[in-house]
């Protein structure tokens, strides 16, 4: 007996797949893990451009800062030099009349002052003079000219003498946020001067007009009395979260997922269409299988046990998941031929099994052994490969039961026509036999009575003639006994002595003992009953 067993659990012991409730909404999660993931990544974005903004916001503040100090140290520079002027005119008033070429003057002019005006302590002008032009050589304007064609906005630095007078430098706003403000600030920001009513003074770039969502940072200018404000506007503005390449990528990023939430929902929706005709598969196939009054079983190349079915699992008293897995021996093979079927198994796995199967023992778990029939054939997969047998196994018990049934059927059938053609060949001794046996018994009561007639009869003669008649009359009785047998009347039931029963029995078997040089004795108790029965 070739037993072998491949290793991979069958088709039943796969795990279930989810529960439908379960699986119905697995589609689901990517797409809710995808909007996390875009909430998530605008819940950054919005939080960077808050960051933005605030980092702006202090750069303007720091800029702003810095710059009100470059300009308020450069008005403390100018105003200083004006207290320097001063101080040199009260030492030499005859100036008056050089006051327009006095050095520092010139300086002035040629920095950013529009005019200097000398004033006595009446607030007469003692000396004033114009903006000095740009190009080397060129003459000065006069006063009247430079009113004529104003240059702007301008704005007045004022110092006291100690003569009592005051020098007044009329200076341009314009020009000194453009001496003041570096390139790289004026690029990044738009630097104007207003006033307490938010008019402008100065701008370092007239033709910019900024916009509503553009920040700025407006701080009062030292000394606060003058009612001027510093005020810078970014040119660049933070770009809004809700705006640029981020939020459509994200809103790509959206659109795809949906779609591809949308084939993922139609595939679960095939593959669980696909697992319920798999589970409705499996269960028919189970179902027939376990129906099957024939064993299954496959085995790998090996000879590790695959799968099982449960009526062959039944048949050895085992149930499936203990033979899973298992290599020979087996526990089903009988102890005391191991080594005949292993070589059986052998021969099997060489592919030299039978194909019209063969004949085995097995040994059930309680240790009852039975025959079986086991069928082999190749196990292919479903590119063509052999990875192991399949084999089905026939219980033989009740098929050798019903053939040892019919067996003796048979022979009881066969044991009763020889009784039957016995009884008519009986019958008709009985019926040919009876004829002489009567002749018999009449012709020695006959001779019998002649010899008694005698006048000296021999005794001898005379106890042969009577034990003739005693003979011929039990053979008579016999004889009738068969035939109502084979009749089939009931038996004669009469009163008689079972001593004398045993002794015509045992007189019956004389001849015969006496062939076989057999002594018998008989030991008989003659206080036994009279019992009612057939004597013959």
């Amino acid at each position: 007996m070739a037993d072998s067993s491949p290793a991979a659990p069958p088709p039943q012991t796969l795990a279930l797949p989810l529960e439908p409730a379960l699986r119905g909404g697995l589609w689901a999660l990517p797409l809710l893990l995808s909007l996390f993931f875009v909430a998530g990544v605008l819940a950054w974005l919005h939080h960077a451009e808050t960051m933005e903004r605030e980092q702006q916001r202090l750069e303007l503040i720091s800029d702003a800062l810095t710059l009100r100090s470059d300009i308020s140290g450069r008005l403390e520079n100018e105003r200083l030099r004006l207290v320097a002027l001063g101080r040199h005119l009260h030492a030499a008033a005859a100036l008056a009349d050089t006051f327009d070429s006095l050095p520092d003057v010139q300086q002035g002019l040629h920095r950013f002052w529009l005019g200097l005006t000398w004033l006595d302590a009446s607030n007469r002008i003692v000396a004033a003079v114009p903006k000095l032009e740009r190009r080397s050589g060129a003459a000065l304007p006069s006063l009247s000219a430079v009113v004529e064609k104003p240059t702007g906005l301008t704005a007045h630095l004022s110092v006291r003498m100690d003569t009592g007078g005051s020098l007044v430098a009329r200076y341009s706003p314009t020009e000194l946020l453009r001496q003041n403000v570096p390139w790289w600030l004026a690029r990044k920001y738009d630097v104007r001067l207003i006033d307490a009513f938010g008019d402008e003074i100065a701008t370092t770039d007239p033709g910019f007009s900024p916009l509503r969502d553009r920040p700025g940072y407006r701080i009062a200018m030292e000394p606060a009395a003058d009612d001027r404000f510093l005020e810078l506007i970014a040119r660049d503005r933070v770009a809004p979260w809700l705006q640029g390449m981020p939020l459509l990528m994200m809103a790509g990023f959206v659109v795809l997922i949906g779609g591809t939430t949308a084939l993922l929902r139609r595939q679960v929706r095939e593959v669980t269409r696909a697992e319920a005709a798999w589970r409705n598969e499996a269960a028919w196939r189970s179902a027939m299988e376990d129906s099957l009054t024939v064993g299954l079983r496959a085995r790998d190349l090996e000879g590790r046990i695959l799968y099982v079915n449960r009526t062959l699992a039944d048949m050895v008293g085992f149930e499936p998941e203990e033979l899973h897995g298992l290599m020979p021996p087996m526990p089903y093979w009988p102890a005391d031929s191991i080594e005949e079927i292993m070589q059986r198994h052998r021969r099997n796995l060489a592919g030299e099994a039978p194909r019209e199967g063969y004949e085995a023992r097995w040994r059930h778990r309680d240790g009852r052994v039975f025959d079986v029939m086991v069928f082999e054939a190749p196990l292919v997969d479903a590119q063509g490969r052999q990875i192991g047998w399949m084999g089905s196994i026939l219980d033989l018990t009740e098929r050798k039961r019903m053939e040892e049934r019919e067996r003796r059927q048979t022979e009881s059938m066969a044991h009763n026509a020889r009784l039957t053609m016995l009884g008519e060949v009986a019958s008709a001794l009985a019926h040919e036999l009876n004829q002489p046996l009567s002749a018999i018994a009449s012709y020695n009561a006959g001779v019998l009575n002649s010899l008694r007639r005698q006048a000296a009869p021999d005794p001898v003669v005379i106890r042969a003639l009577q034990r003739l008649g005693e003979q011929s009359e039990h053979a008579g009785r016999i004889v009738q006994r068969i035939r109502e047998f084979l009749t089939r009347r009931e038996p004669r039931l009469e009163p008689c002595q079972l001593n004398a029963v045993v002794q015509d029995a045992a007189a019956l078997l004389q001849r015969e003992l006496s062939r076989l040089q057999v002594q018998l004795s008989l030991a008989l108790d003659p206080a036994l009953p009279v019992l009612v029965a057939d004597s013959v």
